[in-house]
C-alpha cells in the first residue's frame, strides 16, 4: 500500500509540474516542467532523506558518541529483523524526533539533543520503537517523498506568481487574468501541499504508535514520552518546515485547537494517548 502511494505521490508531482508549465509557458514550459519533473522525482527517491536531514542540520553519531540510543536501537531491530538504522543528532533543545529514508535498508533515526535530556530510559525506547514502527511499517519513503513535493508545490506555486505579473515564461501578456491566477495558485498550492500531509500522515501516527507500544510492550512509557514531549514542544518550540511537520513524532509547529487541529499533521496527543492506554495519564 506504502509502494502505491509513493508512486501515486511522484505521477501526482509529475503532472502538477507539466500542467503548471504548460499553463505558463506553452509547449516549451510543459517540456521545461516534464525535465524537471524527471529530476525532482530521481532526487526526491534517492535524497528526500538526506534534504531532511540537512534542512535540521542533523549530524551522524557513533555508538561510543551516543551508547544510550544504539543499545535500544539494537534490542529493537533485532526482535524486528530489521537493520540497523543510521542515527544522527539535531542540535535544538525542542525535544522531538523522526525516522526517514526509502526502505528499511536505508533508513535513519533523527533525536534532538532535548529529547535525550528530557525522556528517562523507558521513555525514550518507546519514541525509538515508535519510529522504528515507521520504519517497519514502510511508510518512512512515503512521507520523505511527501515532505519534498509538498516543498516543490509551494515553490512552484510561488514561481508561477511572479511568471503571471511579467506575461508568462514565454512572453504572453494577459497579466490580468495570469495575475488572479498566480495569486489563486499562491493560495491553494500550500492548502493542497498540507491536504497532502494530512491525507497520510495522522493514520500513520497511530500504527507507529501500536507498533511501538506492541514491540517495547509497555504503552505507558510511550504514553509518558507524548505527554512530555507536547508540553515541552510548547514551551520551546523547534523551528521546523511545514513541508517536513509530518515526519516529526509530535507536531513541531503547534495550533492552538479548534480550525487549527484540521491542518495538523498529527492527530492530538490527548487522542494518541487515549488510544495507546485507554485514559488520560494522571
Amino acid at each position: 500500500m506504502n509502494t502505491l502511494k509513493s508512486t501515486f505521490l511522484l505521477v501526482l508531482l509529475t503532472v502538477f509540474l507539466v500542467l503548471i508549465g504548460d499553463y505558463f509557458g506553452g509547449r516549451n514550459g510543459m517540456l521545461m516542467a516534464f525535465v524537471l519533473s524527471v529530476a525532482f522525482n530521481f532526487g526526491t527517491y534517492f535524497f528526500s532523506d538526506k534534504l531532511a536531514l540537512s534542512m535540521y542540520r542533523a549530524q551522524p553519531v557513533t555508538r561510543e558518541q551516543l551508547p544510550r540510543v544504539y543499545a535500544v536501537i539494537d534490542r529493537l531491530s533485532a526482535r524486528q529483523n530489521l537493520p540497523i538504522p543510521k542515527v544522527y543528532v539535531i542540535p535544538s533543545e525542542s525535544p522531538n524526533a523522526f525516522a526517514t529514508g526509502r526502505s528499511p535498508a536505508h533508513a535513519s533515526v533523527a533525536v534532538t539533543n532535548g529529547i535525550l535530556n528530557l525522556l528517562d530510559d523507558e521513555e525514550l525506547e518507546g519514541v525509538l520503537a515508535h519510529e522504528l514502527g515507521h520504519i517497519r511499517n514502510r511508510d518512512i519513503l512515503t512521507s520523505s517523498i511527501a515532505a519534498t513535493l509538498a516543498g516543490a508545490i509551494t515553490i512552484m506555486a510561488r514561481m508561477g506568481y511572479w511568471a503571471s505579473l511579467f506575461g508568462g515564461y514565454d512572453g504572453r501578456d494577459d497579466r490580468d487574468r495570469g495575475g488572479f491566477t498566480g495569486l489563486l495558485m499562491l493560495i491553494l498550492a500550500p492548502i493542497a501541499a498540507t491536504l497532502i500531509q494530512l491525507a497520510i500522515s495522522r493514520s500513520r501516527e497511530y500504527e507507529a504508535d501500536a507498533t511501538g507500544a506492541r514491540e517495547t510492550g509497555n504503552p505507558y512509557a510511550l504514553a509518558r514520552a507524548l505527554q512530555k514531549l507536547d508540553n515541552y514542544s510548547r514551551r520551546i518550540p523547534l523551528q521546523a518546515s511545514p513541508a517536513t511537520a509530518h515526519l516529526f513524532i509530535v507536531a513541531p509547529l503547534l495550533g492552538s485547537g479548534g480550525i487549527a487541529n484540521l491542518f495538523s499533521t498529527h492527530p492530538p496527543v490527548k487522542d494518541r494517548i487515549h488510544r495507546l492506554i485507554g485514559r488520560d495519564l494522571v
